[in-house]
């Protein structure tokens, strides 16, 4: 099972959006996933194998020893089912 950090500037609302969305496209795919949210200091000292995040925030997590994931509009179905199609892999 893979480890998901899903990341907002303060871990509250947007976070858990992001996060139910991404278990959304994950669930799809039959990819099988913990996702946590999160803010952005506590996700950089949490280990997972991905980290779903804004651009403006993924600076800011450039050395997380995951694979940081960019989306645009954490309420875009379309987009982050792209994201998952192009970054995650059935573990």
């Amino acid at each position: 099972m893979i480890k998901v950090l899903t990341v907002c500037g303060l871990g509250q609302g947007t976070s858990l959006i992001l996060k139910m969305n991404v278990e959304t496209a994950l669930n799809e795919k039959n990819i099988k996933a913990d996702v946590e949210h999160m803010d952005v200091s506590a996700a950089s000292s949490t280990p997972a194998d991905y980290v779903v995040t804004s651009s403006e925030l993924a600076d800011s997590l450039k050395d997380h020893s995951g694979k940081v994931v960019i989306v645009k509009n954490y309420f875009d179905m379309e987009e982050i089912n792209q994201a998952v199609e192009e970054n995650f892999t059935s573990s």
